[in-house]
Order: C-alpha cells, then sequence, then structure tokens
C-alpha cells in the first residue's frame, strides 16, 4: 500500500551535464499515474538550502526525489538530516558516489520504480569542520584532481581520466598528516588520506572495504604510497590491500594536522586547503531509499 501523498523533487539542472527533460517527464508521469502531487524545485546554486528548507516546512513532502549529484544530494542532507523524510535518488551527476554506495540501479527507470518504494536504510553522517559529509572526504592527491577536474570542462568519469595523469605529474605528495585517533598521536606520510563512511567512491574505486554506512563509525585510510598494484585493486574493487602501503583505522572522532595546507574535497567538491581537520560523527542521521535488502546486496549494515 502506498502511503505517499506529496513528493518534493528537487533537480539541478546542470549536474553532469547532462540533458534532464526526458527524466523530469518521467518523474511527473509516475506522480501522475499514482496520483501523488508533486512540488518542483530546481535548483540554482544561490539560496537553495533556504528555499528547499522552506518548501519542506511548507509543503510537509512525504518522501523527496533528487535528480543531481553527490552535491545536490549533501546539500538535501543539511535540510533533512534528524527528519523522517526518506530520500530517492535519480542519480545524475559526473560520479555519483552515494548511489553507488547504496547499490542503485543503473538504469533510470528501475531507479524511478524503486523511489516510490518503502525499503530504506538511515546512515551516519560525518561532521568535518563543521561541514557535513555523507560519503567520502580526503586529503591530498584525489582532492587535487577534484580541484583540477572543477577546473576543466569535460564531466563524467572521462574528465576525470584526462586530470590524473597532469594531476600526478604536478602533485607536491608525499604529504605529512599527524593523526590523533582512539586517545593515539602518531604520524604518516602518505598521498592521501580519507575520511570514509562509505566504501567506493562514485568511480567504482574500492577506498575502504570496512566501510558501512550505519555502523556508527568511519574510518580514516591513508594511502601511504602511489603503489601501482595497490591502485589496480581498488580500480577492480579488490579488498585484499597491503598493510604497508594502506592502513585502515575505525574510529567515532579523529583530529588531522598538516605541516603545510593540504587540498581538501569533500563528497566530491573541492573544498580548498586546509592544515587541519576535526572528524565526528552527527547525532542526527539521514533516511534513503534503497533496493530491498533481502535481494540486493548492500553496502550497509542490515544489523542496524
Amino acid at each position: 500500500m502506498n502511503f505517499i501523498k506529496k513528493i518534493l523533487f528537487i533537480v539541478n539542472p546542470i549536474a553532469g551535464d547532462k540533458d534532464k527533460t526526458e527524466s523530469i517527464a518521467l518523474v511527473q508521469k509516475s506522480c501522475d499515474f499514482r496520483k501523488i502531487e508533486i512540488i518542483t524545485y530546481f535548483t540554482t546554486g544561490f539560496n537553495d538550502e533556504e528555499q528547499i528548507t522552506a518548501s519542506v516546512k511548507t509543503n510537509n513532502p512525504d518522501r523527496v526525489i533528487v535528480l543531481g549529484g553527490d552535491g545536490t544530494i549533501r546539500l538535501l542532507a543539511m535540510v533533512l538530516k534528524g527528519t523522517s523524510i526518506p530520500i530517492a535518488i535519480l542519480p545524475a551527476g559526473s560520479a555519483n558516489g552515494m548511489a553507488a554506495s547504496l547499490n542503485l540501479p543503473k538504469n533510470i527507470e528501475q531507479q524511478l520504480e524503486l523511489a516510490f518504494q518503502n525499503s530504506t536504510v538511515t546512515i551516519d553522517l560525518l561532521n568535518l569542520n563543521n561541514e557535513l559529509c555523507m560519503h567520502i572526504a580526503d586529503l591530498g592527491i584525489n582532492a587535487e584532481l577534484v580541484k583540477n577536474y572543477e577546473l576543466g570542462k569535460i564531466r563524467g568519469k572521462l574528465g576525470y581520466a584526462l586530470k590524473t595523469i597532469p594531476t600526478l605529474w604536478n602533485s607536491t605528495y608525499p604529504f605529512t598528516f599527524k593523526i590523533h585517533i582512539n586517545n593515539t598521536t602518531f604520524e604518516r606520510k602518505g598521498v592521501l588520506l580519507a575520511f570514509a563512511n562509505a566504501r567506493n567512491y562514485g568511480t567504482g574505486a574500492t577506498l575502504n572495504p570496512l566501510g558501512r554506512l550505519n555502523d556508527g563509525k568511519f574510518e580514516i585510510v591513508i594511502f601511504k604510497n602511489l603503489n601501482f598494484i595497490q591502485m589496480l585493486k581498488t580500480l577492480n574493487s579488490i579488498n585484499d590491500f597491503d598493510p604497508e602501503v594502506v592502513e585502515i583505522i575505525s574510529t567515532e572522532r579523529a583530529i588531522v594536522k598538516c605541516k603545510k595546507p593540504v587540498p581538501f574535497q569533500m563528497d566530491g567538491e573541492y573544498m580548498g586547503e586546509t592544515k587541519m581537520v576535526r572528524a565526528s560523527l552527527y547525532p542526527e542521521k539521514l533516511l534513503f531509499v534503497v533496493p530491498d535488502p533481502i535481494i540486493e546486496k548492500p553496502f550497509f549494515n542490515l544489523k542496524s
């Protein structure tokens, strides 16, 4: 039985540089067929958080459907964290990390069918320097890649691939990280330090085999050097990393300091350079619509 009477539909018209006319029409048609009221909001990049917050308060939707990428989903997370309103994702960004982490279907028709179902999961949210992160943030060479990607003109996985070699060539790695975690302070040199709530980047590369979106923890993942074999393992979702190259530590909070400003990205958005990141978990959670965990193999913990 469908208890959805009203949907707030959030559209980022420029996400992924993809035309969304057909997808918007499919959502409208699906709502009309189910006799569900739909309120559509197009993001502009100006006061979107305030506008969406006002729309949620005014319209009191039963569900939010988002057509966009990780940045748009993160925007919704800031509005909806701690509420009982589920978010259904129609991924339309460049990498779509959250969609990959939630094991969403690849096909728009299947994604839309799922959007009206009642299988949901509650996920943890990272607090990084008082900024919300749902998925993965990192310091170092991947953040440099995200920065260069944002400066480029080609979007999608091809855009990332084209920026990989120039990023590796011009990077100032290794970086020095001073880490305070689990009542211990130590120093590591590496090419990348990640704060990972999930397992995979949106490109499909496995970063954090221990990742569960709702286990009340996150992982600090340190890539100590650019080891070609270990990089191939991440690209092929192989999880047996060499501990001499990749170090993974589960925790509920951490402080990471850098000797000099280091590039920092969060959920695929470049945040500039920073010398310190304070990491913890928000007390509030976030609700997502996901495939039936009995049928699909999830990237989250079914026991919580």
